[in-house]
């Protein structure tokens, strides 16, 4: 999922479309944990939370204790961030001790993050790992975790500029305005003209820069783009999203495109689209990924879906988190991209075994 986060960090330059991560040896285990107006529970889940019996790490005992902040329990997209956490666990066994801390929902997402950081200090982490998304609400909150020595991981939202901003470590995720970009390439080189770009978490930072890469993208190949912001308590509700996609095609007759800032959005606009009789004539993309969106990909009712790869922001972020608290250890490379990666037609036989695997 993208979740939200403001435009405050520059364009990185960098144009690839396609970018194969090298996999680190590392792990950790992870717990989801459930968390209403930034409460946050810590459930236990199989082995997603341990106790170290080890000499290596930080913390009494060696135990290296990890905090991280996330989506929703309930938003498939942080399931395979989750699957990722667990892959990686599985190399260190019970050394580690990780704690998901995520909001109940996103309808009071500034607010709610920010009370998740002071949760995640409050834990006494060796070291905590969180998303950007909303700069002015979590900033002060990151801030407050660095000051006070511990160390801090920025991933999935936020980007290299965050990251520096907070005194993060590293930045480890995909670059939203980069993937907006490719997408909106996608459409101009498809034939679409005018690509409506369906956001239902507005004034968030990551997926503004979404459908503002979409727009760059766009124009650049000689289209443009437009955006339709919906009221964000609409995220996760296909009939509010359906029927106000639908009034925007049957209002604006230019529009043949058709993009939307995370896949439950898109399930909703695939049915706008067919409601509004525009099958034929309108091409539909997204971010992130799910087996409805690469189903349709494959029988060629969905352009391409932009794929930021959650497995492995989940892997690498808390895999680097324990080898930094443990063995010192720290990748040099910053940003960590893990996106975009576009799925077309061409390419969704492999994701869709990846799927089937549980991790895209």
């Amino acid at each position: 999922m993208g979740v939200p986060q403001l435009d405050r960090r520059p364009r990185l330059r960098r144009r690839t479309i396609a970018i194969s991560q090298t996999l680190l040896i590392g792990a950790t285990v992870l717990a989801l944990a459930a968390c209403s107006s930034g409460k946050a529970t810590t459930t236990s889940d199989g082995d997603d939370s341990t106790a170290a019996d080890a000499s290596s790490g930080k913390s009494a005992g060696g135990t290296v204790s990890i905090v991280v902040i996330g989506g929703s329990s309930s938003d498939p997209f942080w399931s395979s961030v989750k699957r990722g956490g667990q892959d990686a666990a599985k190399a260190y066994g019970s050394k580690a001790k990780v704690t998901f801390l995520g909001p109940q929902n996103y309808d009071n997402l500034g607010p709610d993050a920010a009370k998740l950081a002071q949760t995640a200090l409050s834990q006494n982490p060796d070291i905590v790992v969180g998303p950007d998304w909303v700069p002015d609400s979590q900033d002060a909150g990151y801030k407050a975790i660095t000051a006070k020595g511990v160390p801090l991981i920025i991933y999935n939202s936020g980007g290299t500029a965050a990251a520096k901003d907070v005194g993060a470590l590293k930045y480890v995720g995909s670059d939203d305005e980069i993937a907006g970009e490719a997408g909106g390439k996608a459409f101009a080189e498809a034939g679409v003209k005018h690509v409506l770009c369906v956001n239902t978490q507005p004034g968030t930072a990551n997926q503004e820069a979404r459908c503002k890469g979409i727009k760059e993208g766009a124009v650049s190949g000689g289209s443009t783009s437009t955006q339709l912001a919906l009221p964000a308590a609409n995220f996760g509700n296909p009939s509010a999203v359906t029927q106000a996609v639908k009034a925007a095609l049957l209002k604006d007759s230019s529009i043949d495109g058709v993009v939307t800032v995370g896949v439950v959005d898109a399930d909703s606009s695939a049915a706008a689209i067919k409601s509004a009789s525009k099958t034929d004539s309108i091409k539909l993309g997204t971010f992130d990924v799910s087996n409805s969106q690469l189903t349709r990909i494959k029988d060629g009712s969905q352009l391409f879906a932009i794929d930021q790869q959650p497995y492995l922001q989940g892997f690498q972020s808390v895999a680097q988190a324990y080898q930094y608290v443990a063995y010192g250890l720290q990748v040099p490379a910053n940003p960590d991209l893990t996106g975009p990666a576009l799925i077309t037609k061409d390419n969704v036989d492999k994701a869709i075994s990846g799927t089937k695997l549980g991790v895209r």
